[in-house]
């Protein structure tokens, strides 16, 4: 176990790739262990072998083609029009964007890819400062996996056996809480930057965009509403997101034919690079079950901490901590087994958790050494990592603080799958 876990951190230290750091760490306890190296093949296999994992490449390809459709401007403008007027204005479409788009891709990084570029360039040639645009086009991007569809809500469904359809809709208010957080630190910076105030657009003017944007804008609500009325399953629902996607690009012309190869082959670099490190860590899990590492925690965290409140003190504390040193697509298989167990034995719903583990895990995305929203921004706007993640700071504590309170009312997470899906926890 010493030198399995030795190796896992040479290995992460050196920059290995996190799926063959996995892989690595898990063969060297089997040799150790003198088990057939067929059980690790065996236990890969098995971690990709489940059916609501087919949403991921489909959810990827929808996002992709949203991207690439520029359905993205059209979102942009839509979101201008409703709320470009406040105090604020851009800054706060460029929120309300990102939770429409959330319920498009699942994704941070797509949001901050795709719709980034639109909502920067309009935050600048309006007189907002680059810093301000930068920081809160990261803050709002993480909005993207809480808001359903989300891809990192499908692995730990998985994972944790927790019902996909309820893990999905409990996003949802979370989501939108996450907005309005972001909209009040917005209004408040905006005040104290004087930045000007447009006037609100006419009837005329928001009927054309909002027409416009309309087919874009019924691709959350057919999601939503496919999956809460029982239409499709949540797998399902991530082939009717593509497909729609790629009916719209067309019809709006912002999607050629000629872009269809250049799409394919980044949504199959993408899933196997998501595949393989699910694989990978489905192995690494199954070395920790083996080890006993679920039971010896929880027994640790029995006997050390007996109050519920602090337990969720200390969950949080430790995921935000392997957040800002793991990717979510290999914290989510790895630590799910051997966290659910001790947040069950503390009364926790395991969807309630689930959020929680989730929410933590994105807020690392905003934060060095392996944030990739913070990578993806400096690339775009030729800053340095740490300064980007230095201007978004103020709104990574805002963010945290509304995760504490979604971990201690846990109504905010479980109200809407109990009133569709009843308690069944």
């Amino acid at each position: 176990m010493i030198l399995m876990g030795l190796m896992f951190v040479v290995l992460l230290v050196l920059g290995a790739p996190i799926g063959y750091t996995l892989f690595a760490s898990s063969l060297l306890y089997i040799v150790i262990e003198n088990l057939p190296l067929s059980v690790g093949l065996q236990r890969m296999i098995a971690g990709v072998y489940n059916f609501p994992l087919l949403a991921i490449p489909f959810f990827v390809l929808a996002g992709n083609l949203m991207n690439v459709g520029g359905i993205t401007k059209r979102i942009f403008r839509f979101a201008d029009v409703c709320v470009g007027h406040i105090p604020g204005g851009l800054g706060h479409v460029n929120v309300f964007a990102s939770v429409i788009f959330a319920g498009m891709s699942g994704s941070a990084v797509a949001d901050a890819a795709g719709l980034g570029v639109v909502e920067i360039q309009a935050m600048r040639e309006a007189g907002y400062d680059l810093d301000f645009s930068v920081a809160i086009t990261a803050a709002s991007s993480v909005i993207g996996p809480i808001i359903p569809p989300s891809i990192i809500m499908v692995v730990y469904s998985v994972f944790s056996g927790a019902s996909l359809g309820r893990m999905l809709v409990s996003g949802l208010l979370p989501g939108l809480l996450m907005g309005v957080v972001l909209s009040i630190m917005v209004y408040f910076h905006s005040k104290k930057k004087n930045y000007s105030v447009r006037k609100r657009v006419g009837l005329k003017e928001f009927l054309t965009v909002t027409a416009d944007a309309a087919p874009a804008l019924m691709t959350p609500v057919i999601l939503v509403c496919g999956i809460i009325f029982g239409i499709f399953t949540p797998t399902e629902a991530a082939t009717v997101a593509a497909l729609y996607a790629l009916i719209l690009g067309f019809i709006t012309h912002g999607l050629q034919i000629q872009d269809i190869p250049k799409i394919l082959t980044e949504t199959i670099h993408v899933t196997a690079n998501i595949t393989w490190i699910i694989a990978c860590s489905s192995l690494f899990g199954w070395v920790l079950t083996h080890m006993s590492v679920a039971n010896t925690l929880v027994s640790a965290f029995q006997g050390s901490i007996s109050n519920k409140f602090i337990a969720i003190i200390v969950l949080n504390i430790c995921l935000l901590i392997v957040g800002v040193f793991m990717d979510n697509s290999a914290a989510v298989p790895i630590f799910t087994p051997v966290l659910v167990p001790v947040a069950v034995s503390y009364g926790l719903d395991p969807v309630h958790f689930g959020l929680i583990m989730v929410l933590n895990l994105i807020l690392g995305l905003l934060t060095p050494p392996v944030g990739m929203v913070l990578f993806t921004l400096a690339g775009m706007n030729r800053m340095t990592v740490l300064h980007v993640a230095r201007i978004t700071f103020p709104y990574l504590i805002g963010l945290i603080v509304l995760l504490y309170i979604i971990s201690f009312v846990p109504q905010i997470a479980l109200f809407l799958p109990n009133l569709i899906y009843g308690n069944q926890f």
